[in-house]
């Protein structure tokens, strides 16, 4: 029985060594196993340098029990009887030095809670899903014609008991799911889940790739929560780190003495600006490591999608702060990282095609979205940081001097349709003294707020998909701080809580409204009315769906004068209504009723043939919809 189960090792490992191994949490880690007739747990880990390992725990007193290494494979093994699930754990390492120490198990799906460090003897749980008509739901639509509006959430700090303590899953899947359903989003995006040992460091510093982080709960907890999630009609996305981990010593540093899964050169290991270690891209084993391990979140946890971070980090050598190690021309890409990253999204999408893999790139790599066969990178999405970068030193700046900066508004026209965007207006934007959205807008709070609403109808009229992080949906007034809960206090305020309703209703619009989510990926689904309204400082376009009658006309007033008796382009003969108004009364402004139906005049109007005169009000934003029109198919 032992020959066989060491043959079956050797044929996963075989796997595992060649980079091809994608689900190669099923063979390390603590796992239950019936082998000679005996009930127990078998241990198996990657320490391909190690003179020596042994398994040490509560089961054992801490003393050591020698573990086989398995051929060359640089895997060790054992079976024990004497381990109880939730025991702690850890390897006994020993350097080809004659060194010791103590190391996590990289494939633990469970930890203490820190500062506490050891891995627990935990397995896969098995679980019978009950979220298949989420799933089946998924395949009826190809995702570049569906509404995608992410509400992306810091687990910790989104609420918080009285007495400072963070929700767990549990507790957090009763009161955020059904805020989010009731808020209209169709996903949450957590930043990291996997365990990590410091707070500060947001989850971005990971140590278990294959556990939820235990302060807030455990792998069990986090599928209950995407299946009640997905029971809600609500996705869920993780962002996942593969280009750093962190360098304590306890976890995958050095693991076995010498740099495992850290790039052997030193220039390439260290990551200056994160204070972290950069994962050896190139390294065969490694692939197997983080491939499986963005198989396990999608296939065992049922996650709709992932967010890479930091994908520049992983293409180019020079993007960190320290020295680097040009390639042997002198180039500065990376190869391996790029490699990977193509590997990465093909094997994905071979699990699930429905699956978002959305790339955080802040660089100009072109075709990160373009299919691998095609020669791209292989996601679906990339954060569009251009946009976000524009769009908020545009709305920093005093409305009396926009007129000379109306460019930042309307350069992403020019390339909305290079990559598969997603807008993001994330945690990142609003920490590090960069103050909230609400608090980079000038002017006393009737006209931050009326901006702040003009900001997010603007967004959510411009081609690509959305994500607002928690917090800019009622205006919060200070910056993201960890270390506490979303200031739910400013609803009591004047205006947040108007605003609040006002993004309820936007959100809203944009899932019914086609033509809002529809063709985002090409410029078929826009038209730019007047972009050159430089000394009015007013933008309007049309924004498209499949069906050429379905169409709405944006007109944004980036100033707090409102135009009576403005004239616009449209497309066809007819009546045209007001559909939003982000001056209304009920989100904050000081309309009490809408405009009246707006009938064309046959004028030229730069490609068009007709117009319509309308108010457009001081700060605000104007969706109008066709009513009655001629000269269109009705289908």
């Amino acid at each position: 029985m032992k020959r066989n189960i060491y043959q079956d090792l050797e044929e996963e490992l075989y796997l595992f060594n060649h980079g091809n191994h994608f689900e190669s949490y099923h063979v390390f880690g603590s796992k239950r196993s019936f082998e000679d007739q005996l009930d127990g747990w078998r241990f198996t880990v990657w320490a391909p340098h190690a003179k020596n390992v042994c398994l040490v725990g509560d089961f054992s007193q801490w003393e050591s029990i020698e573990m086989e290494k398995i051929g060359d494979t640089g895997a060790w093994s054992v079976f024990t009887q004497v381990a109880t699930e939730g025991d702690c754990y850890k390897y006994q390492i020993e350097d080809q030095h004659g060194r010791h120490f103590l190391k996590i198990d990289p494939y633990a799906h469970a930890f203490e809670v820190p500062p506490k460090d050891a891995s627990l003897v935990s397995d896969l749980p098995d679980r019978k899903w009950r979220d298949g008509r989420w799933q089946a739901n998924k395949k009826r639509k190809k995702i570049y014609q569906k509404p995608l509006n992410i509400y992306e959430v810091h687990f910790a700090s989104w609420r918080r008991h009285p007495d400072g303590r963070s929700y767990n899953f549990k507790e957090l899947a009763a009161e955020l799911i059904p805020y989010v359903k009731e808020m209209g989003y169709t996903h949450i995006e957590f930043m990291p889940v996997m365990e990590h040992p410091l707070e500060a460091s947001w989850g971005y510093q990971i140590t278990g790739y294959y556990a939820v982080a235990a302060r807030y709960g455990t792998v069990e907890d986090f599928q209950a929560f995407v299946e009640e999630a997905h029971k809600n009609g609500i996705g869920v996305i993780v962002d996942w780190v593969p280009g750093h981990f962190c360098r304590n010593d306890y976890a995958l540093a050095y693991y076995d003495g010498s740099p495992t899964f850290e790039y052997h050169d030193i220039n390439r290991a260290n990551n200056v600006r994160w204070g972290t270690l950069n994962f050896d891209l190139g390294k065969n084993q490694v692939h197997s490591f983080l491939i499986s391990n963005a198989i396990f979140w999608i296939k065992e946890c049922h996650v709709d999608g992932i967010r890479v971070d930091a994908v520049s980090n992983m293409l180019y050598l020079d993007y960190d702060e320290g020295p680097w190690t040009p390639n042997e021309d002198g180039s500065n890409d990376n190869k391996q990282g790029v490699n990977f990253l193509k590997k990465l999204n093909t094997v994905a999408f071979g699990y699930d095609d429905t699956t978002l893999m959305i790339a955080e790139e802040s660089t100009s790599w072109a075709n990160v979205t373009k299919p691998v066969e095609m020669g791209g990178l292989g996601f679906n999405y990339k954060w569009n940081m251009g946009w976000m970068n524009d769009t908020l030193k545009f709305f920093s700046i005093d409305p009396l001097y926009r007129k000379d900066h109306f460019n930042l508004l309307t350069f992403s026209f020019m390339y909305a349709f290079n990559e598969n965007f997603l807008l993001p207006i994330s945690h990142d934007e609003v920490v590090h003294g960069k103050r909230s959205l609400l608090g980079r807008i000038p002017g006393d709070r009737y006209n931050q707020f009326a901006g702040l609403r003009s900001l997010q109808a603007y967004m959510f009229a411009h081609p690509g998909k959305k994500l607002n992080f928690m917090g800019n949906e009622i205006g919060q007034f200070l910056e993201w701080r960890f270390h506490e809960e979303v200031e739910w206090g400013v609803l009591k305020q004047p205006f947040n809580t108007e605003y609040q309703f006002f993004i309820k209703q936007l959100n809203q619009l944009y899932k019914e409204q086609k033509a809002l989510h529809e063709i985002d990926d090409s410029y078929t689904g826009v038209e730019i009315i007047d972009a050159d309204n430089h000394a009015e400082t007013i933008l309007s376009f049309i924004r498209k769906s499949e069906k050429e009658r379905d169409f709405l006309i944006i007109i944004s007033n980036f100033t707090p004068i409102e135009r009576r008796s403005f004239v616009v382009g449209v497309p066809y003969e007819g009546t045209y209504e007001e559909l939003l108004n982000t001056e209304m009364k009920e989100f904050g402004g000081t309309w009490t009723t809408k405009q009246a139906d707006m009938k064309t005049t046959e004028q030229n109007y730069k490609q068009f043939s007709h117009t319509i005169e309308v108010t457009v009000p001081a700060s605000g934003t104007l969706y109008i919809r066709p009513k009655r029109i001629y000269g269109v198919s009705k289908k």
